[in-house]
């Protein structure tokens, strides 16, 4: 959850609030670029030094705010084909159950907990449409607490710009 606080935006992380500062947003949106920038090369480009760049990154760490890095996977090239978003229905009580339950299904990259018309959104990636309409039909529809789903196949995906780290007035954050 993140607030304003007079030019910066607080980010708060279990009982504590740590709040972004342009340094800080710079930090992070040179990482989103480009994960793999070594500290002295990001520092640079943030004009800071390398020392007060492993600190800052530390604290960023520290308060859960950057959680980890990854690399970003051209699905299709990775032989994940068959891709779908699956919407669930779920009783009302069966949220924990399902949410422990969808981080060990293979092929299940991310999931959400929604409030309108359903209650959880699964994207799935699998190999071919036979491993798709295993998981959706045979594991996601048998959890226990699932009441229905639905499912949208992915023909086509790109990502957005995300959020603008830098460049901007802290306004864009209100």
């Amino acid at each position: 959850m993140s607030r304003p606080t007079g030019g910066r935006v607080a980010a708060t992380t279990g009982t504590q609030a740590y709040a972004l500062d342009d340094v800080d947003r710079r930090l992070i949106d040179g990482l989103v670029r480009d994960g793999r920038i070594s500290v002295r090369a990001l520092a640079e480009s943030v004009h800071i030094s390398r020392a007060h760049a492993y600190a800052r990154l530390e604290r960023l760490h520290t308060a859960g705010i950057i959680e980890g890095y990854a690399a970003q996977i051209a699905f299709e090239a990775a032989g994940l084909h068959s891709s779908a978003y699956v919407a669930l229905s779920i009783r009302q009580d069966s949220w924990r159950g399902i949410s422990a339950a969808l981080r060990t299904l293979p092929f299940v990259y991310h999931f959400s907990l929604l409030g309108g018309d359903y209650d959880v959104l699964v994207l799935v990636r699998a190999p071919t449409n036979a491993a798709l309409r295993h998981v959706v039909l045979e594991r996601l529809q048998s959890l226990d607490g699932v009441l229905s789903t639905k499912t949208w196949l992915i023909f086509d995906e790109a990502n957005g710009p995300g959020a603008e780290w830098t460049g901007h007035s802290s306004t864009a954050w209100r």
